[in-house]
């Protein structure tokens, strides 16, 4: 027997996550782009501090941060200000580029 789950927010009824981030009059197109950003850059910290074999205490240690604020950057419980992402990329080997929409990143560039 297959259970349907769904939701209720603002009098819509919602059945699945597109369904929910689809709505044009639940999230405007910046508040998804924030959301894409930060999960793009917790997911990449993640990958990144893996990818060295470095765990959140040792990243802190590198960075002069706090283990507690690792984890909530990859949680996406926090917000970092540019500086704070300069001494977590730092150690990881990245750094951050603008660049513009739709161009594509030099494979050679190390950066987010």
């Amino acid at each position: 027997m297959a259970y349907k789950m769904s939701m209720t927010i603002k009098g819509d009824t919602f059945t699945t996550f597109d369904d929910l981030w689809n709505d044009p009059n639940l999230l405007t197109q910046a508040e998804k782009d924030e959301i894409q950003l930060k999960i793009s850059l917790a997911g990449k910290l993640i990958e990144a501090r893996e990818q060295k074999g470095i765990s959140q205490k040792r990243l802190a240690e590198m960075s002069g941060l706090k283990q507690p604020a690792i984890a909530r950057l990859e949680r996406m419980q926090a917000t970092p200000q540019i500086d704070t992402l300069f001494k977590v990329l730092k150690p990881l080997g990245y750094t951050l580029a603008i660049i513009p929409i739709g161009q594509k990143k030099h494979s050679h560039a190390k950066s987010l």
